[in-house]
């Protein structure tokens, strides 16, 4: 199977064109509390500020507009923890196409609950998202749905990647991008822009401790599996994707870890100082920031807020 070509800034201003009759732009504010913790001038990009509360659903849309009428008829099949779903969902309920997804069964009731009142249908699979996945493309291969995968799809990353354009044009002088990582469309998407538009912007990919696979795979340039047990669902893979790794490999200044401790922390730190809700794997580029001040110390940073997601039970889990 010949794997698909790398997005490139100009399907990334295509994207945004698709987009806008559905999407507003996100706002990128900054709350000296934050400055003060952080030691620096932090940027928050509020994605968390989407109609699905999720960044994702840039991507769901820009791919969906462009299906045929003859993959609208079949239906679309895609597996996730939560926010890629609800963007498929979303997508799919603007274009008039029906829209299986499979979720592991522990999944965020808040995400599940956004899926069905989106008009998707959504199958309870297994114990995390891999388990999920592979029940997808079963279900793909027997009914003849057209597959969306999370992470290998070109036109996902083009539709995020217009958070990276909307924030360095209302930024130009930031210096450093931070992303939270899952399957790593976001991340991509941010490098694809930055490093068109200025070189010399940092992006640097997050992941859970607790989920290494995607941050392990970059290290060692090979896909890796890890054991996944963090408690931040949009940060829950077991595996990497050939795709995104290879544009991470070419395109990410930096890869880290934080600690699921640190993620609660910085969670508490958004909520609190920015008066918005925020799901964990939201708050991971901020838990990044925190955790190396000096790194970061004098330079104008921006953080990806992914998704605000946040169930009750997570919410009160967390004090």
């Amino acid at each position: 199977m010949t794997s698909p070509g790398i997005p490139d800034l100009a399907q990334v201003l295509a994207a945004r064109q698709r987009i806008a009759p559905y999407l507003q732009p996100t706002p990128a504010y900054r709350y000296p509390a934050l400055d003060g913790l952080a030691g620096t001038q932090v940027w928050v990009k509020h994605e968390n500020h989407q109609p699905i509360g999720a960044f994702k659903v840039r991507g769901g849309i820009n791919l969906v507009s462009q299906l045929s009428g003859e993959e609208r008829g079949r239906g679309v099949v895609t597996a996730s923890t939560g926010n890629h779903g609800q963007s498929i969902a979303y997508a799919a309920n603007l274009f008039g196409t029906r829209a299986v997804i499979c979720v592991p069964e522990a999944a965020n009731p808040v995400k599940v609950e956004a899926m069905r009142a989106l008009g998707a249908e959504v199958v309870l699979r297994g114990a995390d998202f891999d388990d999920a996945r592979e029940h997808c493309e079963r279900l793909a291969a027997e009914h003849g749905y057209r597959y969306i995968h999370s992470a290998n799809e070109p036109a996902l990353i083009a539709g995020v990647g217009t958070y990276a354009l909307e924030l360095l044009e209302a930024q130009p002088d930031i210096e450093v991008i931070v992303v939270p990582v899952g399957g790593g469309s976001g991340a991509c998407g941010t490098c694809v822009v930055a490093k068109t538009v200025r070189q010399a912007i940092e992006v640097i990919a997050v992941q859970s401790a607790a989920a290494p696979s995607a941050y392990q795979s970059w290290q060692a340039k090979s896909l890796v599996t890890a054991p996944c047990t963090t408690f931040a669902e949009g940060l829950a893979t077991r595996t990497s994707f050939e795709f995104t790794q290879r544009i991470l490999s070419d395109l990410l200044d930096d890869f880290v870890l934080v600690s699921d401790d640190q993620l609660k922390a910085a969670t508490r730190v958004m909520i609190e100082k920015t008066k918005n809700l925020v799901e964990p794997s939201g708050a991971a580029a901020l838990a990044a920031v925190l955790a190396d001040r000096e790194r970061f110390a004098g330079r104008k940073v921006a953080v990806v807020c992914s998704g605000g997601n946040i169930s009750p039970a997570q919410l009160a889990a967390l004090w």
